[in-house]
């Protein structure tokens, strides 16, 4: 192929001759190519890099869209864990605590804070940090509320398995036989007798002829047997777990102080000793210290009705005897 010759008008000399084109020329030309060239291709790259996606690009924004809807689903799930535990939490404090007697864990172990100020130091500053660092608390929280619950069980546990010797040591049943005895008086302010005034009486008196077998109402040791100023010949037992009772105005007691005695045993006989009008039992129950309602823990050996019957006698306010 020939080479392209190119002319041009001398308009000085009025004669057409031929165009001359040097190696700088040349050059220049070169360069306002390349440097259209590079201008026009930053333009595309930009326009590229701005309003369309590469397939790695539109791979890794997929990517971060399933992350983002699996950190929604693990948190829609850490929700429902919560919530469960919540429930475990409400059910130990108010149900398996309150059948064994014992205290609920107090909010402020519950809610307590996770330690360390910068313990989410190193997740700050990523990408969808606070997503990430919201996550990390729950899952905190959620471990340490079910270490504690854990704890709790483990309590609840050692508890249960002491029930049953708790439930004998009890004072559970009334101190004699419900067809020997009559409560005449009950737990509150009453009329004293012989001293003539209203006072708080901090037992039930229970009629009775005299020597009518007295019983102890659960397991335990006796602590006192003899002679105190009021009640007379009395017998204090001790049951454990906080429990104690108190017989008073016996005419007699066949137990000695440090002696174990089982539920149902003979400690004593009806009398009318110390300030006591008529022969009966004083009965007394005493919960950590606390002189408490003997009525309420006669449910073991009476109905329904009958026990109905007891508390509304129990609660009639009249004279007692002692």
């Amino acid at each position: 192929m020939a080479k392209k010759i190119k002319y041009h008008f001398n308009v000085h000399s009025l004669s057409i001759e031929k165009v001359r084109i040097t190696f700088k020329d040349r050059f220049k030309k070169l360069l306002s190519v390349a440097a259209f060239g590079s201008v026009f291709s930053a333009v595309v790259l930009l326009i590229a890099y701005n309003f369309f996606n590469s397939p790695k690009e539109k791979m890794l924004q997929r990517e971060v869209e399933q992350y983002k809807l699996q950190y929604e689903i693990m948190n829609d799930k850490l929700n429902n864990i919560s919530a469960v535990l919540k429930d475990i939490e409400n059910r130990d404090d108010n149900v398996y605590r309150v059948i064994f007697e014992a205290e609920p864990i107090p909010n402020s172990v519950r809610n307590a804070g996770i330690g360390g100020a910068n313990r989410y130091a190193e997740l700050e500053g990523l990408n969808n940090s606070e997503r990430i660092i919201e996550t990390a608390k729950k899952i905190d929280q959620i471990s340490k509320a079910l270490y504690i619950q854990s704890k709790s069980f483990d309590d609840v546990f050692k508890m249960a398995k002491s029930k049953d010797d708790m439930m004998i040591h009890l004072p559970a049943v009334m101190p004699m036989p419900k067809n020997k005895g009559q409560i005449i008086s009950g737990f509150g302010m009453r009329f004293h007798p012989i001293l003539k005034y209203r006072r708080m009486h901090t037992g039930i008196d229970i009629a009775a002829p005299k020597g009518t077998p007295i019983y102890a109402t659960g397991d335990g040791v006796v602590e006192d047997a003899g002679r105190e100023s009021g009640y007379g010949i009395v017998c204090e037992i001790n049951h454990g777990y906080g429990y104690e009772t108190l017989y008073g105005h016996m005419m007699k007691i066949v137990v000695r102080p440090g002696q174990k005695v089982k539920r149902g045993e003979i400690i004593g006989y009806v009398g009318s000793t110390g300030l006591s009008k008529a022969p009966h039992v004083h009965y007394e129950v005493i919960l950590n210290g606390q002189k408490v309602n003997p009525v309420y823990f006669f449910y073991n050996d009476l109905s329904p009705k009958e026990y109905e019957e007891v508390i509304e006698k129990a609660n009639e306010e009249n004279q007692c005897l002692s």
